[in-house]
């Protein structure tokens, strides 16, 4: 049974910096697109990040340079590293999964994703 499970959500100031954590199981992340959505309340959920084979990413424009994802294969975990936190960062943030690469439609493309976690809360202050 696949489960995925976030943590490290939290307030932060402006500027500051959270780690997000995506702990897996069920399955192996590494043949697996692990990526990283946020949703606020009213708006369609976006990508923010991904990765597959714990080497190849992907970033939202809105993120690059800022956010950095990875993957720990040994812990079946994937990490969100975000830095430099704006005040519209702020969002409900999702761990999901789907087999295989990422499609190059991953960040809008959030319905084929099959597996998520239940969200941590992420909020910016200016």
């Amino acid at each position: 049974q696949v489960q995925l499970v976030e943590s490290g959500g939290g307030s932060v100031q402006a500027g500051g910096s959270l780690r997000l954590s995506c702990a897996a199981s069920g399955y192996s992340t590494s043949t697996y697109c692990m990526a990283w959505f946020r949703q606020v309340t009213g708006k369609e959920r976006e990508g923010v990040a991904a990765i597959y084979a714990g080497r190849i990413t992907y970033y939202a424009d809105s993120v690059k340079g800022r956010f950095t994802i990875s993957q720990d294969n040994a812990k079946n975990t994937v990490y969100l590293q975000m830095n430099s936190l704006k005040s519209e960062d702020s969002a409900m943030y999702y761990c999901a999964t789907q087999w295989g690469t990422c499609p190059s439609t991953w960040k809008r493309d959030w319905i084929g994703f099959d597996y998520w976690g239940q969200g941590t809360q992420v909020t910016v202050s200016s």
